[in-house]
């Protein structure tokens, strides 16, 4: 396995995997917010009734 040095003075180059994780926390992120968000308001909306 090979490493590649970046130019000085450049940030370091991402691999691919590195952003599809990134991919992948941030979809499970908003997954759970936009759930935790309808779950809230199903539960606002059902108490004022």
């Amino acid at each position: 396995m090979s490493t590649r040095q970046a130019p000085q003075g450049t940030p370091p180059v991402r691999r691919v995997r590195e952003q599809a994780r990134d991919v992948l926390a941030v979809m499970a992120f908003s997954a759970v917010a936009s759930t935790a968000l309808a779950a809230g308001l199903l539960l606002v909306l059902s108490l004022g009734r």
